[in-house]
């Protein structure tokens, strides 16, 4: 049995950029977070929310990623690109921060039942053009210029974040509820998603 490597400066390299990208106002995040502060199935809904990013990321290191391996043109190409969008990234997420946002969270009459919550986590998992945007192509392509190994702790770094941030978001949902509603609470956290992707921008740009 062939042993896997893990190449530890490449996982935290995956971990910080899925959770940069993760951690924006969207509706993966939105349902997540409304499920948990309303106690509907939040380990399920967590659950379900990670797998999916799991197949998603896979699907990205393990196929475009592999594929633009074999092809330099291509994989400099996406890795020109994944530098680019990142520092694009970072600047909606100054322009987010100096705007400020927040979050409702509306009431609702009761509970809804086991199929919609699992369908609803389905649809804005791997229904979402952001994630898979995010999942697949970003991280798939910037995944595209390491070995094997350090594909595999990249992707390893990026699902772990999901799963992290899913779990957290969804199980203290009910404490992170008053919080997010603040529009201040939501300008620290783009304000440090940008400072996040910039940072990751320029570390990546020096091995194009």
């Amino acid at each position: 049995m062939t042993e896997v490597q893990l190449v530890w400066p490449r996982l935290l390299q995956g971990f910080a950029l899925s959770l940069g990208l993760i951690v924006a106002i969207g509706a993966q995040n939105v349902f997540v977070l409304t499920q948990g502060a309303r106690g509907h199935r939040p380990w399920l809904v967590a659950g379900v929310c990670t797998a999916c990013d799991a197949l998603l990321i896979a699907a990205g290191v393990g196929g475009v990623g592999a594929v633009a391996a074999q092809a330099p043109l291509a994989s400099g190409l996406l890795g020109l690109a994944g530098v680019g969008f990142l520092a694009l990234y970072g600047l909606r997420a100054l322009h987010s921060a100096l705007r400020g946002g927040a979050l409702g969270l509306e009431p609702e009459a009761g509970p809804p039942p086991l199929r919609a919550i699992l369908l609803t986590a389905l649809g804005v998992s791997l229904l979402n053009p952001h994630a898979v945007l995010d999942t697949v192509v970003l991280i798939g392509g910037l995944s595209s210029r390491l070995d094997a190994p350090g594909r595999f702790s990249f992707g390893l770094g990026a699902v772990l974040a999901s799963a992290c941030w899913f779990h957290a978001l969804s199980l203290g949902g009910r404490l992170l509820a008053p919080l997010l509603r603040r529009p201040a609470a939501w300008r620290v956290m783009d304000a440090v998603v940008c400072l996040t992707m910039w940072t990751l921008a320029a570390t990546l740009a020096q091995g194009l």
